[in-house]
């Protein structure tokens, strides 16, 4: 039996991958979480088999949730979901130790394959994610300047980008405000933006959130 814990902000979408994945007879649905704080606590009470985690989510969010998870449990196997099927979501979700990526633009019942896949300890990202990442992969030319940033600072540019506060990201990621304002002049930095606007704009461009 692969137990899993389901992590998303929507409760229905949890509903409907939690029926998903109990009408497999070797899979049940052991534990839900609303937040990266609440999926968190539910590992370390539940150590379920397979995180199933969305990296949209409110407070602290899906990759700090990850980072975490993996920090206090680097066997930990999470596959991670999003709306946002970028190379850079992806690229970063993996290297904070996701086994999987998976879009949730795809087809609903990929999530079986998936959860599957990560539960034996492989890796699996969805058909179009894979080409995603593929192509961005191809040569330096292919590298936009989003993919120069650290995993914190992108995790700290996504928050920006929607507008989130310094005191706002500093709170729901743990850290002292003067840590992410660092973490803010580095991203500007790298790239070469001025004001909040400009980082919102950008992260539009590369499909990091949605106009």
């Amino acid at each position: 039996m692969i137990r899993v814990l389901l992590a998303d902000d929507h409760a229905v979408v949890r509903t409907g991958f939690r029926l998903l994945l109990q009408s497999r007879a070797d899979m049940s649905v052991i534990g839900e979480a609303e937040s990266g704080e609440t999926a968190y606590q539910r590992y370390v009470e539940l150590k379920p088999d397979v995180v199933v985690m969305d990296l949209a989510m409110p407070g602290m969010g899906g990759l700090e949730a990850l980072r975490r998870i993996r920090a206090r449990d680097p066997h930990a196997k999470v596959l991670t979901l999003s709306a946002h099927d970028d190379a850079a979501h992806v690229r970063h979700a993996l290297q904070e130790g996701a086994l999987g990526f998976l879009s949730k633009r795809g087809a609903p019942e990929a999530l079986l394959d998936a959860v599957a896949a990560v539960a034996a300890g492989r890796r699996y990202l969805d058909a179009a994610v894979a080409q995603k990442l593929a192509l961005a992969e191809l040569g330096g030319a292919a590298m936009t300047p989003v993919d120069r940033l650290s995993e914190r600072e992108f995790e700290v540019f996504v928050r920006l980008a929607r507008g989130a506060t310094v005191q706002t990201i500093a709170q729901d990621l743990k850290l002292s405000p003067s840590t992410v304002g660092t973490h803010l002049y580095n991203i500007k930095q790298k790239l070469e933006a001025v004001t909040q606007s400009d980082l919102t704009l950008m992260a539009i461009r590369h499909g990091v959130i949605e106009a």
